[in-house]
C-alpha cells in the first residue's frame, strides 16, 4: 500500500534486531522509479526517504473524504434557502 500525505507509517528495522521508526508523512514526491515520502518522525527529525519493497507499513490512515460524497461548491445550498424543483 502507497502512502499519503498525513498517513502514520512504520518503517521496518534494516536489520534484525534493528529498530523500527514511526512518523507522520509530510510530503510524497512522484519519481517514475517509485515514490518517495518527507516523514516526520516521532523522534522530532524529519527526512526524505524512498523505502524499498515490504518495509513501509501504514499504521493510520489520514482522514480522507469519501468518494463520491463531495460536491461542487457552486452547487451547495445554503442551509435558510429553501429548495428549488427541478
Amino acid at each position: 500500500m502507497e502512502a499519503q500525505v498525513g498517513d502514520r507509517i512504520v518503517i521496518a528495522a534494516e536489520v534484525a534486531g534493528g529498530h523500527e521508526r514511526r512518523g507522520r508523512v509530510l510530503e510524497v514526491i512522484p519519481h517514475p522509479w517509485g515514490d518517495s515520502y518527507r516523514v516526520a518522525w516521532d523522534d522530532g527529525r524529519e527526512s526524505t526517504i524512498r523505502p524499498v519493497g515490504g518495509t513501509l507499513h501504514v499504521l493510520e490512515p489520514a482522514a480522507r473524504p469519501k468518494a463520491g460524497r463531495t460536491q461542487h461548491p457552486a452547487r451547495r445550498r445554503h442551509p435558510t434557502t429553501p429548495a428549488t424543483p427541478a
